[in-house]
């Protein structure tokens, strides 16, 4: 995992629809802000979920991905969950098989899936990724629908199965997980949520009695699980002393961050069709569901939504964590900004989110500086879950047609509001798909951000970052030599001129899926960097640089200056 020290190279009262001309953008951009460059990268991956035929509500849901380089050879590999069902109601472990692609000097993707033993045959959700043990690789855990796996990274490239002496016990409906130091004791804990109690012989039908994929109203939700590190590769379920057992809901999205400004990392659950959970660390391993009194669990309405994927990030430039749920066609995505510690506020409408996310069921999303002028864009990769008219632009088969949508890119335009500019993405926001998982690295190393797509009907897709850039960039990794692995939870806040930055370490967000956590900074026109000041996970705080701007760095816990 380390590497050299230095890698060269507002108001949610006025609901009203904004009308002004700004609110869409014509496209003069000659080429596409985004390429898809799957099959040229060789990721030859589909696998057709709904030739079961039955409408197994799994199939619409599922599945997510991970950017991340499990072979510590410095680039991006690829893994993408899957699962398959067969008409007779069995699942298949072997065309349901999840895929780990490794990248090759040339950017090209290889299947090692079976040379790693990473190919678990579960009908899998989402994916997780962490260095359990401080051993300086990647390990892998599967939430499935069924029973979860945990997959230890041996360092050769292959993968051991040691679910059950790790102590996972996980056969609900699980969703996305990831993993954090909720008690700041150098091991990576884990949480797990959990969707619905499915009932496999409910058969859900459409208004004109067709088979139809089930909606979550029609069964109970499911406590979320909280597992702790015990250091020896156990762990422990503590959900219910953490006070987290006693909640029921339909979870899918999840991040991990100090909510409240203690200082002491929190959950947050976007739930489906329920109230989100804002699970508040309020003294050691404890935690209490403070989203009401916060604003998190309901939008300005006071309405619960179908919260599907989460964004995390700093939009707004005044330095701290703002959160976007997307959410089902008819309740548009919400975008919570962070007043002040424990305070938020759905802006949707006045951010110029809300009318463009009506008309879209949102899944994976995520904040990214997709132009290096210095603040957070954000793409939202979109697909029903309930037929209607197919779109114009759906080119898949009879069954997923009536699904599709085009997914959405938000340009931020630095004032705290986004402009739709998916006309200039060529096939990412113009063909529509059935959009579930979504993460993020920087594929081909050369400073932005690339993305990948996993889709409801089987397919994937990969995307080069194209957008004509307003400045310059820097790719940083925070480490703590100690555990031999990134510091996920630390904040970090760039200096450049008169302007800062904010962002976090981190794996976890979007849906389903884990992205690299290096931190992405796009500086705009500063010549350089002055300063990057670090809160290290245990609250220690130091300070590097200054920095040459376009390029990869590396900063140590212990390296910096001591900072306030």
């Amino acid at each position: 995992m380390l590497s050299a020290a230095l890698i060269a190279a507002v108001g949610c009262g006025d609901r009203s629809r904004d009308t002004s001309s700004d609110e869409q953008v014509a496209s003069p951009a000659a080429s596409a802000y985004f390429t898809d460059i799957t099959e040229q990268s060789g990721l030859r991956f589909s696998v057709e979920r709904a030739a079961g035929g039955t409408y197994f509500m799994p199939d619409s849901m599922a599945a997510g991905c991970a950017l991340f380089d499990y072979d510590n050879d410095g680039d991006l590999d690829v893994y993408i969950v899957n699962g398959f069902q067969g008409a007779d109601g069995r699942i298949d472990p072997v065309r349901g098989a999840n895929r780990l692609y490794q990248q090759q000097a040339d950017g090209r993707f290889v299947d090692v899936t079976d040379r790693a033993g990473l190919g678990d045959g579960g009908y899998g959700m989402g994916v997780a990724v962490g260095d359990l043990d401080n051993d300086g690789d990647l390990d892998v855990f599967l939430a499935n629908y069924g029973p979860d796996k945990l997959y230890r990274n041996n360092g050769d490239g292959t993968f051991d199965d040691i679910t059950v002496t790790a102590g996972i016990d996980n056969d609900a409906w699980a969703a996305s997980a990831g993993f954090f130091d909720y008690d700041r004791d150098g091991l990576l804990d884990l949480f797990v949520t959990n969707y619905v109690q499915f009932d496999i012989q409910f058969r859900g039908t459409d208004e004109v009695g067709r088979p139809e994929y089930p909606g979550p109203e029609h069964f109970p939700g499911t406590a979320d699980v909280l597992y702790h590190n015990n250091g020896d590769g156990s762990f422990t379920d503590v959900s219910a002393a953490a006070g987290i057992a006693g909640a029921a809901g339909a979870g899918l999205g999840v991040v991990f961050t100090d909510l409240n400004g203690d200082q002491r990392p929190d959950i947050y659950v976007a739930n489906d069709r329920q109230a989100n959970f804002a699970w508040i660390q309020t003294s050691d391993g404890v935690f209490e569901d403070r989203a009401l009194e916060m604003g998190l669990a309901l939008n300005g309405f006071g309405e619960p939504e179908a919260g599907m994927g989460v964004a995390i990030g700093d939009y707004d430039g005044d330095l701290d964590t703002d959160l976007l749920v997307t959410h089902f066609v008819q309740e548009t995505h919400t975008l919570y900004r962070n007043l002040r510690p424990a305070i938020y506020e759905d802006v949707t409408l006045h951010s110029g989110l809300g009318p463009p996310s009506r008309d879209r069921t949102g899944f994976g999303t995520a904040f990214l500086d997709f132009d290096h002028d210095g603040d957070l864009d954000l793409i939202a990769v979109n697909g029903r879950v309930v037929r209607t008219l197919p779109h114009p632009q759906a080119r898949l088969d009879q069954h997923w047609n009536p699904y599709a949508e085009p997914n959405q890119v938000f340009e931020n335009r630095g004032d705290g509001r986004f402009v739709e500019i998916s006309d200039r993405c060529g096939t990412l926001g113009s063909i529509a798909q059935v959009g579930r998982g979504l993460a993020l690295g920087d594929i081909d190393r050369d400073g932005d951000l690339d993305l990948l797509v996993t889709n409801a009907n089987g397919t994937v897709e990969l995307f080069r970052n194209d957008v004509p850039k307003a400045g310059h960039w820097l790719m940083v990794r925070a480490v703590v030599p100690r555990l031999r692995r990134d510091a996920i939870g630390a904040t970090l806040t760039l200096r450049a001129g008169d302007r800062q930055l904010y962002r976090e370490v981190k794996h976890t967000y979007s849906y389903l899926s884990n992205s690299d956590a290096a931190v992405h900074f796009g500086i705009g026109a500063a010549a350089k960097v002055d300063e990057i000041r670090v809160r290290w996970p245990d609250g220690s705080r130091e300070s590097f640089g200054p920095f040459d701007v376009d390029r990869y760095i590396e900063i140590a816990k212990g390296a910096g200056r001591p900072a306030s």
